[in-house]
């Protein structure tokens, strides 16, 4: 018979941070630089923990040049050949501690991040990025890249609960990616009936990662700057963004002209879009799990990196937080039906 887990579940829309009692005079003198030392690479990290999705709009080179100078990291998207990268690398490479090459599971994948990885040695970070991340074969690769690469710090996902991120962090992986369906641009709770959660998800996640000396990255479901704090105060030790980050000078994709107003493309990767893009198309024995919107021109992604920053400041001098480190020990959640007035929208 079917199992039903009757225990409740919640998303960053079902709860807002209970305010408290703190000595902090102003955000500016709160710290977000965050320093990691990690499980299986051991190697150390130290920036603000926050990442922008290897989604071939936002995980650019451009992106990872202006990020980078406020020390935010940028997962590369995977379609970049050698040559891009160490022409990127020539010219940047104060930039290459805030990045990661990106891969899928097969065998061209492999390939393609071995040869970036061997031709720049200064390149630290890997991103294995997958839709199902509970599958074994995903599990025997991150095996595989570990023996490969055994210095490099690993992000491996996307999984949702504790059993499989404790897995993939003895497979080898350093960071597990947590989040499944809950990106802007992604159908999979549509299409399959496959789904979390995200703020439980990631609660869940980081109880069991960090119980082994892991960590994990909240990736999906923020939709604005209190999203992101929620993630860092449900026990994540990196957020991922990518609706957040479509749409900047830095995303790459023709501007589109619509009633007057200028556009971009945002697309999830498993989307029919990316498919006919890399793929041919979307084979006959599956469907597309993403969907194409366009967003409206941004301008600077300086501007949001400010207001994202600015909001995960603000949090931490509403719950006494000093230091980012400081925000998920501060953090109490409480359930609400509505976290917003929406009367002017």
């Amino acid at each position: 018979m079917p199992r039903i887990d009757s225990d409740l579940k919640l998303d960053f829309k079902d709860v807002l941070f209970k305010p408290k009692r703190s000595t902090l005079r102003s955000r500016s003198e709160v710290d977000l630089v965050r320093t990691f030392s990690f499980r299986n690479s051991k190697q150390t990290y130290n920036g603000i923990p926050i990442i922008v999705s290897n989604m071939d709009t936002t995980g650019t080179f451009s992106m990872a040049k202006t990020l980078g100078k406020h020390s935010l990291f940028t997962a590369i998207h995977k379609h970049y050949t050698v040559d891009q990268w160490q022409d990127f690398a020539s010219k940047n490479p104060e930039i290459l501690q805030h990045v990661a090459v990106s891969a899928g599971s097969g065998a061209a994948d492999f390939e393609q991040l071995c040869a970036i990885l061997e031709a720049l040695p200064k390149v630290q970070y890997i991103c294995l990025d997958v839709a199902n991340g509970y599958s074994e074969h995903f599990v025997e690769f991150v095996k595989g890249v570990r023996s490969r690469f055994l210095s490099h710090t690993i992000m491996a996902g996307n999984v949702v609960t504790g059993e499989m991120v404790e897995e993939l962090l003895l497979a080898g992986a350093d960071i597990i990616k947590v989040g499944i369906g809950p990106g802007s641009v992604c159908t999979t709770r549509k299409m399959t009936g496959v789904g979390y959660p995200q703020l439980s998800a990631v609660i869940e996640c980081a109880d069991a990662a960090h119980g082994l000396g892991g960590h994990i990255i909240s990736d999906g479901g923020c939709t604005c700057p209190g999203d992101v704090s929620k993630a860092f105060g449900a026990g994540a030790d990196f957020v991922m963004l990518g609706g957040m980050f479509a749409g900047h000078n830095e995303c790459e994709g023709s501007i589109i002209e619509r009633n007057g107003k200028k556009m971009k493309l945002f697309y999830g990767m498993s989307s029919d879009t990316a498919m006919r893009k890399y793929a041919g198309g979307v084979a006959d024995y599956r469907a597309s799990e993403g969907k194409t919107i366009e967003v409206e021109c941004r301008g600077d992604v300086e501007n949001t990196v400010r207001d994202i920053l600015g909001g995960v400041r603000s949090t931490c001098t509403y719950v006494g937080a000093s230091k980012l480190k400081e925000l998920s020990r501060r953090a109490t959640f409480i359930r609400v039906t509505q976290q917003i007035n929406n009367i002017f929208n």
